[in-house]
């Protein structure tokens, strides 16, 4: 099945090819394999005025070798194929063909068409109907950390405010950030656990289990740093997914739902509208 797939493939490809060589514009002709030939009007695009003479003469030869290759395979095929088989390849390509189009137009049709804005409520119906498929296989956390020179100053007030973390422990802990190796304050949003994991080197695999637990504090040091993490919230393997972390998920679910229903209307719209204005008839 797959070689019947891959030849059919390869028959697209030799097939456009000879359709684009075998038009005969005015000009020049650089090459010819049996009756098809090539045109310099074909290459001008292959060289531009920035080309070296070297880069002109090698494109251009691989170009016209490719050519001559696909044209010799194109005729070989034609040759050596059955009609039959010959048939069926073109209907194939034919189908193919149409169905590009076809998809293009639709795409184009519906990019104009489709609204892709989707309220809250919308997701949240979709959320609400579907929480069995928005399992988790990953644990997910709520949490902020830093990583700080273990001799700097001030590092007593430093973890205080990093603990506690009001609204002023905040606006301060940001107004000197510029002092810390790295770290990551914003605590309100959903993170794998395993980013957190790369993001900081401390954390091995004997201690990612203190990552997982909730409104738990860590205090870890290697040879060059302090980290200080503070987790907030934990979501573990199989717990439902908070729907701000599918919600891209979701919103794609409301537009391919949409795009759906606009291409049926379509479709039964613009037959409608042919038989209407008499370009579509059936004869008994």
């Amino acid at each position: 099945m797959k070689s019947n797939y891959y030849i059919l493939i390869l028959f697209v490809i030799l097939v456009e090819s000879c359709n684009f060589i075998k038009k005969t514009p005015e000009g020049e002709v650089i090459a010819r394999v049996n009756e098809s030939y090539l045109y310099k009007s074909d290459i001008k695009d292959l060289i531009t005025d920035e080309t070296s003479r070297e880069d002109s003469i090698l494109r251009v030869t691989n170009f016209i070798n490719q050519w001559a290759t696909q044209q010799l395979l194109i005729d070989g095929a034609q040759l050596n194929l059955s009609q039959e088989k010959q048939e069926e390849f073109n209907g194939l390509v034919d189908q193919y063909r149409s169905d590009l189009f076809i998809k293009a137009y639709l795409e184009a049709l519906v990019k104009r068409s489709i609204d892709t804005s989707v309220t809250l409520e919308e997701a949240q119906e979709i959320y609400n109907r579907n929480k069995e498929t928005f399992k988790l296989n990953e644990e997910l956390i709520k949490f902020r950390y830093i990583n700080v020179n273990e001799n700097i100053a001030d590092l007593n007030e430093i973890e205080t405010r990093f603990k506690r973390f009001d609204s002023i422990d905040k606006k301060v802990l940001d107004s000197i950030a510029i002092q810390f190796k790295s770290y990551s304050l914003n605590d309100s949003i959903w993170i794998r656990a395993n980013q957190a994991v790369l993001k900081i080197p401390v954390i091995t695999a004997e201690n990612k289990e203190e990552l997982l637990k909730k409104s738990n504090f860590i205090q870890l040091k290697d040879s060059l740093s302090l980290y200080l993490m503070q987790i907030n919230e934990v979501l573990l393997r199989n717990d439902t997914a908070p729907i701000e972390f599918v919600m891209p998920t979701i919103k794609q679910i409301v537009i391919n739902k949409r795009k759906l229903e606009f291409i049926r209307e379509l479709e039964k719209d613009i037959t409608k509208d042919a038989i209407k204005n008499k370009q579509f008839e059936i004869f008994n």
